[in-house]
């Protein structure tokens, strides 16, 4: 989330924001591939994942959202709608716990009340999990 919050405000290269972000968090390797996974995921698929935040969040343009809910969002959405690997109860759950370490008083609620909307309107897609 915050390799994403810097890229997608300062404007950062997403590759050196990639390294310097693994190297600093001493990640195990496939704990970094994941982080490089989602966050290479998320920005190769930005239009489609923001298609998908406006439907489940119209009452805040995706431009004037905080962007810490708008990441937190976007990995979810990710997660959930495009890589579908990750069983949905941990997607949301994992999306709580980032809003709550990371954003504002409201955006647990505000996140969790999205992706539930999310989750209503797309759970006829067969997931396999």
């Amino acid at each position: 989330m915050q390799a994403l919050y810097e890229i997608d405000w300062a404007h950062h290269d997403p590759e050196i924001v990639l390294t310097e972000r693994i190297a600093q968090s001493e990640l195990p390797p496939a704990h970094a591939a994941f982080v490089r996974t989602l966050v290479l995921g998320v920005l190769d698929n930005l239009q489609q994942i923001d298609r998908y935040v406006r439907e489940v969040a119209p009452e805040w343009p995706v431009e004037q959202m905080s962007p810490i809910d708008l990441n937190i969002l976007r990995i979810a959405v990710f997660e959930y709608m495009i890589e579908r690997k990750t069983p949905v109860k941990v997607i949301i759950n994992e999306a709580v716990e980032l809003a709550k370490l990371f954003g504002g008083d409201s955006t647990r609620r505000f996140v969790n009340g999205a992706l539930g909307a999310l989750v209503s309107r797309y759970a006829h897609r067969s997931r396999g999990k």
